[in-house]
């Protein structure tokens, strides 16, 4: 049984406002997902940008082996102790990022900029030299490192 109410124009007008008001809270709430190249959530965020919730999640110690970062803006991130096994971060903008003690074993790095990035402590597993950097990297390279090169 379906009952019909009667509403004044400037009732309807301010209910309607207030169902659209809750509706935008619900999509600001979803936010941010960091997701697996297939598609899998790792993790959901409220923050509105992909470092902000990349932060979170590390933050809160998730797992984000797998996680589809390419192309990630992540200047300046604060990923100490951050779990990127298997991230694909290929093309991410990692400068001056704090990647202390992140594990990066199999991580996509591909065009990645680590300039000033922070790699103390940080542990690389290549895939048995399959993995190269531009000559014109190596210095960067082991700067991010923390490697000093005398000649």
């Amino acid at each position: 049984m379906s009952k019909i109410i009667t509403v004044s124009d400037s009732t309807y007008l301010k209910i309607k406002e207030q169902i659209e008001s809750e509706n935008l809270k619900e999509k600001k709430e979803v936010g941010l997902e960091i997701k697996t190249y297939l598609g899998t959530v790792l993790f959901k965020s409220s923050k509105t940008t992909i470092k902000e919730a990349v932060e979170e999640a590390v933050s809160k110690d998730a797992d984000l082996i797998g996680a589809d970062l390419i192309g990630a803006d992540l200047i300046g991130a604060d990923l100490n102790g951050a779990n990127l096994i298997g991230a694909d971060l290929n093309g991410a903008n990692l400068i001056g990022a704090d990647l202390t003690d992140a594990d990066l074993s199999g991580a996509n790095l591909r065009d990645a900029n680590l300039r000033d990035a922070d790699f103390y402590h940080t542990k690389f597993y290549g895939e048995g030299g399959a993995t190269k950097i531009k000559q014109n990297q190596v210095d960067d390279f082991f700067k991010a490192l923390g490697v000093v090169v005398e000649n």
